[in-house]
């Protein structure tokens, strides 16, 4: 790949939410502004490589996106009369809300999350225009074809464009309606990022990056709100572990063979004061309990030093105040831990017959470390073969291949 390709690769990592967003600002129109926002980046394949990477390559990109979308909006102002567009806030001046938040990012995500919206289409169009993924990539998250997901985020494009939803950080009084399908797109960015659904790379940097600078946004926004604050605490004390949960072999790591001194000790320090300041709250949220849980494991000295009771009496709360099958797994995978692998594989057991967990690979793969341990071979290999036909994470099939094939037999 050439210079001026690669630098194009990571502007669009680093910059299309800002570009798309200062866009959306000059045409009133998501798809105006995304096909201008698509011309420029084009645009800077040519003329870097002619040129040289410029200084600041956001700029440049969100100048040239701009102009292009005058121009459209010019030569289109008829046609535009007649359609419905992206209404500013009228009750407000722009430079007001620019003084509270200089961020249009903020504009673009509140209203792709607008609660007119079902939260499946908050979400998707959140993860395709604020967060730059592909349809594809959104599709593969929803577990549905690309075609299906090209024609959920037109309907929902349109509906805005429709209801004429404003394009504006909402009022104080509106953000409780607002905040909860933010942070969920924030939480579920994340959750793709720490570890891909598929691909040769177990972390997809970019989208964690992503995650982590929107959730620090949102807490500008609200910096008192527990929830706000407590999502930031649990992306910087997981992702704290990044830099070792693959090996120099390529080969994935368990949180019980990483190198703690290695953890970015920063990040858990600033993790850990979020915490604690989000508990003072009552009573607390699914965030914040979640937060808590990747504080234990944070300041464990070292994996045997884990308190696992603790661990277990935080997803006794959690999966009260967020009853998801994903968190009863992991709660069973605690129990395991904490009282012997017997009890860990009948809570999982339990489980079985949860539909969402039907091509959940981690459940398999679960119930395969716990049968390995208590000496199951056959049983663990059965479920080491469901666990890697259901994983599309190459480095995640690895280690369970690897575990596979160390069973024998």
């Amino acid at each position: 790949m050439s210079a001026a390709a690669t630098a194009v690769a990571v502007a669009h990592r680093r910059e299309w939410a800002f570009v798309l967003a200062a866009t959306v600002r000059v045409t009133r129109d998501l798809d105006l502004a995304e096909e201008c926002v698509q011309d420029a980046y084009a645009q800077a394949l040519t003329a870097w490589a002619a040129n040289g990477v410029p200084a600041k390559p956001g700029a440049w990109l969100t100048t040239v996106a701009r102009r292009r979308a005058l121009d459209l909006v010019r030569r289109e102002a008829t046609l535009r009369r007649a359609l419905p567009l992206l209404v500013e806030d009228e009750a407000a001046p722009p430079s007001a809300e620019h003084d509270r938040f200089p961020d249009d990012r903020l504009r673009l995500i509140c209203t792709c999350c607008h609660p007119a919206l079902a939260a499946e289409a908050q979400v998707a169009l959140t993860l395709r225009l604020v967060c730059g993924l592909t349809t594809a990539e959104v599709a593969r998250a929803f577990l549905v074809s690309e075609p299906t997901m090209a024609a959920r985020i037109t309907r929902a494009k349109k509906k805005i464009a429709a209801a004429r939803i404003p394009y504006r950080v909402p009022h104080p009084d509106e953000l409780p309606a607002r905040i909860e399908g933010v942070l969920a797109v924030v939480h579920l960015l994340f959750t793709t990022g720490h570890t891909a659904p598929v691909g040769a790379d177990l972390v997809r940097r970019d989208l964690v990056e992503r995650a982590l600078d929107l959730a620090r946004m949102v807490r500008t926004l609200l910096p008192d709100d527990a929830d706000v604050g407590a999502l930031l605490a649990l992306i910087l004390l997981t992702d704290a572990r990044r830099a070792t949960r693959v090996g120099a072999d390529g080969r994935l790591l368990l949180l019980s063979e990483q190198d703690r001194a290695r953890w970015d000790r920063a990040a858990i320090e600033e993790g850990l004061a979020l915490v604690r300041q989000a508990l003072t709250r009552r009573p607390p949220g699914r965030y914040v309990l979640e937060a808590a849980i990747a504080a234990v494991h944070a300041e464990a000295p070292a994996w045997a030093a884990t308190d696992w009771e603790e661990v277990v009496g935080l997803y006794d709360l959690l999966v009260q105040v967020w009853p998801s099958p994903v968190v009863a797994l992991n709660r069973a995978v605690a129990v395991g831990l904490a009282h012997g692998p017997a009890a860990g594989l009948s809570a999982l057991d339990a489980l079985a017959a949860e539909p969402q967990l039907a091509g959940y690979a981690y459940l398999p793969a679960a119930r395969a470390d716990f049968l390995r341990r208590l000496g199951r071979a056959d049983e663990a290999r059965t479920a080491y073969e469901e666990a890697v036909l259901l994983t599309e994470n190459d480095v995640e099939r690895a280690f369970l291949a690897d575990r596979l094939a160390r069973l024998g037999g």
